[in-house]
C-alpha cells in the first residue's frame, strides 16, 4: 500500500529529476545496455511464467481425467 502512495506523489521534476540522476551514475552509453538487459530479464520472466501456466493447466486436466 505504501508504493501506491508513493507512486501517487511522482510528478512531472521527480521524473526529470530521477533521470538526471540514472544519467549522472551511469552515463550515457551504459544505459542502453542496461534497457537491454531489463527488457530481456522481462522476456525470460514471461516466458517462464507462461511455462509455468501450461504446467498447471496440464496437472490440473490430468486429474480431471483421473477422477473420471
Amino acid at each position: 500500500m505504501a508504493m501506491t502512495i508513493l507512486l501517487g506523489m511522482i510528478g512531472g521534476p521527480q521524473i526529470i529529476l530521477i533521470i538526471a540522476v540514472v544519467l549522472l551514475l551511469f552515463g550515457g552509453r551504459k544505459i542502453p545496455e542496461l534497457m537491454r538487459g531489463l527488457g530481456s530479464g522481462i522476456k525470460e520472466f514471461k516466458n517462464a511464467t507462461k511455462d509455468e501456466e501450461e504446467n498447471a493447466s496440464k496437472a490440473i486436466d490430468k486429474d480431471a481425467k483421473k477422477e473420471d
